[in-house]
């Protein structure tokens, strides 16, 4: 019957397409697919959600990062005190390298001062003194004493200066004394000899040409003088410098206040501290080029002693 085909057409659709009672009808078309592309962004949203194991490895990962920074710093640290260490010991073995010839030879000039005055002595015996001869006297033997305590005391090269500077003056203080005894005026100061100040007092100034070196007027004494002006060789101070024996001021740059020493108050004698003249030539131009090496290697020394210099005292941190 038609109207039985209708009702059973009717009962054939799909449960799914019909809404139950009490709920909302489901969108279709554009309402539907709007609604899947919020599902879909919903799921995408619980998926950025992290896990438990997530939030531990990144709670874990932190104090990690720390520590390897800190291992890291560490390390620098310790190559930085290192290398400061390092510079330290490399610039005392120089220093102990270069002031044990120049502390020798202040010692053997202090020793020819007492000799001289060994034979002051003698030489004085039976000769009354007066005042300014005993002050002169006992000056001298002061600067002996005084010069021997400053030459054991020498711990760098440039403190020798304070050395020979005493023992100028004590030559001087006996030279007086040897003019007062005589009767004689005092003696004008002068430089001490040129070749070997253990001379003592030049006495003239003679034209002197070192070997490849320019005419100099030099101050030397009567002997040596009499040997330049005959054309012979002066009796020259020579130092050891490796296996060669070299006048004093060929000796390099840690005998120059040895010289500063002697001949630094008399301002005739400032041409020896200019130029080469205690670089040894070629030498010295080596010891140039080094200590240029050695300041660079000292520069970052000092960097690494003040970074070693932060840390000192440091016992760890605290967590």
């Amino acid at each position: 019957m038609p109207g039985q085909e209708g009702s059973r057409e009717s009962s054939r659709t799909p449960r799914a397409s019909r809404p139950r009672e009490g709920m909302a009808p489901l969108p279709t078309g554009r309402l539907s697919e709007q609604v899947a592309h919020r599902r879909g962004s919903m799921g995408g949203l619980l998926l950025q959600v992290p896990s438990p194991c997530d939030l531990a490895a990144d709670a874990y990962s932190g104090p990690m990062e720390l520590v390897l920074l800190l291992v890291v710093i560490g390390g620098l640290v310790a190559v930085a005190v290192t290398a400061g260490k390092t510079g330290k010991r490399r610039e005392l073995a120089r220093a102990e390298s270069e002031v044990a010839p120049v502390k020798r030879l202040a010692e053997e000039d202090v020793t020819a001062l007492g000799v001289e005055l060994q034979d002051l002595d003698i030489e004085l015996a039976g000769h009354p003194l007066d005042a300014g001869a005993n002050a002169d006297y006992q000056r001298a033997l002061d600067a002996y004493e005084s010069a021997k305590v400053a030459a054991a005391a020498l711990a760098r090269p440039e403190e020798v200066k304070h050395v020979t500077e005493i023992l100028e003056d004590g030559r001087y203080a006996m030279a007086c004394v040897r003019a007062r005894v005589a009767g004689e005026p005092l003696p004008q100061r002068r430089p001490p000899c040129f070749f070997d100040p253990r001379h003592g007092m030049s006495v003239a100034d003679v034209p002197w040409v070192p070997p490849g070196g320019a005419q100099r007027d030099v101050p030397a004494c009567a002997l040596d003088a009499e040997r330049v002006r005959a054309g012979a060789e002066p009796d020259i101070r020579k130092v050891m410098v490796g296996s060669r024996r070299v006048p004093y001021w060929q000796g390099g740059r840690a005998y120059q206040p040895y010289a500063q020493g002697y001949f630094g108050a008399f301002s005739p004698m400032d041409w020896m501290f200019m130029g080469m003249l205690f670089g040894g030539g070629f030498d010295g131009l080596g010891e140039g080029i080094g200590a240029i090496g050695e300041g660079i290697g000292d520069m970052f020394g000092g960097i690494g002693d003040g970074i070693g210099g932060m840390f000192d005292g440091f016992d760890g941190f605290d967590f």
